[in-house]
């Protein structure tokens, strides 16, 4: 099969629009024939279509009375579309149709010619939307209407219209778009059935009783033209688990209650029939709040699952209730006394119960999997618990990781048959390997490689182990086509689990598919909508994009879950920074004290006295910070002592300066050994080199650094040793390949190889390692672009 077919069929989130022609039926032949043509060339001619086919963002396929257009571009892209057609269909009043959108994964199947074609439940979904219409309806489904509520400019075409039943007795939440002169405003037939009664009315009473209706649903539709934006229901069958209580008298048994509370939740979004919210957006509340109904709506549930964990030696008592959030009306609770041996018994017993009170259809392979014991090992389980208190920390820094990193080795160590362990020891550590969290050695990889690869032979059908191999081929080898096909299989057997579209987010953005992984990260969003990790991760593809106010918005939702956010607030610095606002910057980073583990935030305050040429304020505090390194750091302590030669050098402390540089390329030199791929390091020397003159070496290392991550591989980080060869070559005279290179990085989106992200005019303005370049007319020109042209 031809490699582009391929690429063409692979599982994915798309946006779909699916559209049909009214009354074909009843049509001859030949007047078929002719409105599927006259269908044709309106849709060809809409501007949306137009740009998606020329991007080769766009997959149409024919459906007899209609056709479907999947969209790779963005969520906007099928209800713009949508609104264009509906606006050519006025200059056509025989060609009736309907349009249904939704986003969701769809995936390749090859048809009997040997063509790519496509199926899955967002096709599905978009055809079920779009039945319960009538001609001219523009129908969304809820999750559509929830992602274009985020855009100011579509709430007032968005109208709720509740929930339709459709195939299978399945019901679909969904809204009405349309507008004065686009879409139909009337109620969809559906809509307006009511039941019959079941005895016969008097016609008086039955005219009394539609009269009745019609004034009710005139009223609905006035009201629905009229609001500016809607709420949509939450699933009925969704829940989300809220952190249980530790009512243990020792309170360092905190991390057993949580732990059983995943495992509940875990076992839960194993089974496709429900909506589970991630633990990461949940650990943010309390174990019993009062506003319930608050809380279900910013998750976008319909019941929550509260519970306590008391644990005595060898004895555990789990308390849990099942509340719908609308109403706070308990469905169920019951109380478990347990050995600690036999703990797993009250997570699938929880599971089930649940499941059973939410009527969520369970195949035989899901109550085996939430009837499954990890390990027989009670030590090696409490252990696995410990680490995964780690892991699901809303701010993962280096100390956590070493913590998931020990108490995991032990869990497997215990019980070297612990599948789970195992999965989840490779997956901190790939991830620690990809972050430079956990030093990024040959043998760290190779840990996660094992590690992943023991855990599929254990059991072959566990979802984080696939998963956990996919994070493997994606952080360690950098390896997208593994990667994608472990992340499809996962899918497959983890259908709740957030990190798996996530993980595809990450990967589209290595790609430089930004708004493929936009899309990835809207659906994890939605399966996980107070992941602090995530929303920052979101927003800082934002900033490498150079679109600054929706990364401020997105690190502000994250600010009202965890307020005073360092590492989250030193972002919005960086921000502030990289539009030249210095400031601003600096107001948002006065009341920060970072220690040496917040390397995000010094590294900020470090730059932001470097930009404002007043390094003086910050040395004495790095100095004091380096008199005491922490081994655990790595060459972290020498990245810190190259920021302190930068900034004694910006501040005329030159012999001060090179004895720093000296010292740093002292203590980075023996890490290059164990690490010679850590492209941060390699770059981390080419300044060091740089600041001591040392042309030839300066240069050398940023061309090794260049082809450990070259700009093909991975569009995130690539181009950041291409910045960095812009500033050795400010530094040393060869201006023309400094200008050359920052021609080339203002005009692509990237990382950035400091704090303040992707080098932008303002930047350029500000930056000392610049000043040779400051008389070059061609340096005038880049640093006076304004950063909206810059960042096209």
């Amino acid at each position: 099969m031809p490699a582009e077919v391929k690429e063409q069929i692979r599982l994915e989130v798309a946006h779909v629009l699916f559209i049909d022609i009214v009354g074909y039926s009843k049509l001859s032949i030949n007047e078929q024939r002719a409105v599927v043509d006259e269908l044709t060339r309106i849709v060809r001619g809409s501007d949306q279509y137009q740009k998606a086919e020329a991007a080769g963002r766009l997959i149409k396929i024919p459906a007899g009375d209609g056709m479907a257009l999947v969209f790779y571009t963005s969520q906007e892209a099928p209800a713009q579309c949508a609104i264009e057609i509906s606006g050519a269909l006025k200059a056509h009043p025989r060609l009736q149709v309907r349009m249904g959108v939704h986003s969701g994964p769809v995936s390749g199947v090859i048809d009997v010619n040997g063509h790519a074609n496509l199926a899955g439940a967002g096709l599905n979904m978009a055809q079920r939307v779009m039945a319960c219409g009538d001609a001219g309806h523009i129908l969304v489904s809820k999750h559509v209407a929830e992602d274009l509520e985020e855009y100011e400019h579509w709430r007032p075409l968005l109208h709720d219209l509740g929930t339709c039943e459709v195939k299978h007795g399945m019901r679909v939440a969904i809204a009405n778009l349309y507008a004065d002169e686009v879409g139909n405003p009337r109620l969809p037939k559906k809509f307006q059935a009511l039941k019959k009664h079941s005895t016969r009315m008097r016609w008086a009473a039955m005219t009394a009783a539609l009269l009745t209706l019609a004034i009710i649903v005139a009223g609905v539709a006035m009201f629905s033209r009229n609001r500016a934006g809607s709420t949509l229901a939450a699933p009925e069958k969704s829940i989300a688990v809220l952190p249980f209580e530790n009512r243990s008298e020792d309170k360092a048994n905190a991390y057993f209650a949580d732990g059983i509370q995943d495992e509940i939740l875990t076992r839960l979004s194993k089974i496709a029939d429900l909506k589970v919210i991630s633990r990461t957006s949940t650990q943010h509340y309390k174990s019993a709040p009062e506003n319930l109904s608050e809380i279900a709506k910013q998750l976008g549930v319909a019941h929550i699952l509260e519970g306590s964990v008391q644990k005595s030696g060898d004895a555990v008592r789990v308390n849990v209730q099942l509340i719908k959030a609308a109403n706070d009306s308990h469905l169920w609770a019951d109380t478990f006394d347990r050995r600690l041996t036999d703990t797993f018994s009250v997570e699938s017993e929880v599971a089930k119960a649940i499941a059973d009170q939410l009527r969520a259809k369970l195949t035989g392979e899901e109550e085996q999997v939430i009837a499954a014991r990890p390990t027989e090992n009670p030590e090696a389980y409490d252990a696995y618990l410990r680490g995964l208190a780690y892991i699901v920390k809303a701010s993962y820094s280096a100390t956590n990781a070493l913590g998931a990193q020990k108490y995991l080795r032990e869990a497997v160590r215990l019980d070297p048959k612990f599948a789970l362990g195992w999965a989840q020891l490779s997956f901190s550590d790939s991830l620690g390997y990809l972050s430079t969290l956990l030093q990024p050695t040959v043998a760290l990889r190779e840990e996660a490689r094992q590690a992943a690869e023991t855990a599929l032979t254990l059991q072959p059908n566990l979802g984080e182990a696939v998963l956990a191999k996919g994070v493997y081929y994606y952080a360690c080898l950098k390896d997208y086509d593994a990667a994608v096909r472990y992340f499809e299989q996962a899918h497959q057997l983890l259908p709740n689990n957030s990190q798996i579209p996530e993980s595809l987010a990450y990967v589209a953005r290595r790609r430089g598919q930004w708004d493929r992984s936009e899309s990835y990260f809207n659906e994890a969003e939605r399966l996980d909508p107070r992941n602090v990790n995530l929303l920052t991760q979101h927003a800082l593809s934002y900033m490498s994009l150079r679109r600054f106010p929706e990364a401020l918005r997105k690190l502000d939702q994250v600010l009202i879950i965890t307020p005073d956010d360092a590492n989250i607030i030193a972002l919005k610095a960086a921000i502030a920074q990289a539009q030249g606002d210095l400031p601003r910057a600096a107001a948002l980073l006065a009341p920060l004290r970072p220690t040496a583990n917040d390397t995000g935030p010094l590294a900020t305050q470090v730059y932001q006295a470097i930009l404002e040429r007043r390094p003086a304020q910050v040395i004495p505090r790095v100095k004091e910070i380096l008199a005491k390194p922490d081994p655990a750091l790595g060459y972290f302590n020498g990245e810190l002592r190259v920021y302190l030669g930068w900034a004694q050098e910006v501040a005329g402390d030159h012999a001060a300066a090179r004895e720093s540089w000296r010292q740093a390329r002292s203590e980075l030199e023996p890490f290059l050994n164990e690490q010679p791929e850590n492209y941060s390091l390699i770059l981390d020397l080419a300044v060091v080199s740089m600041g001591l003159g040392d042309k030839a070496a300066a240069f050398a290392l940023t061309e090794r650094a260049t082809a450990v991550v070259p700009i093909e591989k991975d569009a995130v980080f690539g181009p950041i040793p291409i910045e960095i060869l812009a500033r050795v070559a400010a530094q040393m005279g060869e201006s023309d390949r400094a200008i050359a290179a920052l021609q080339k990085l203002l005009s692509i989106p990237y990382a950035g190889a400091f704090p303040a992200g992707p080098l932008t005019p303002a930047l350029l303005r500000l930056d000392p390692m610049f000043d040779p370049l400051r008389n070059d007319p061609r340096f005038q020109k880049l640093a006076s672009t304004a950063p909206d042209a810059a960042a096209k």
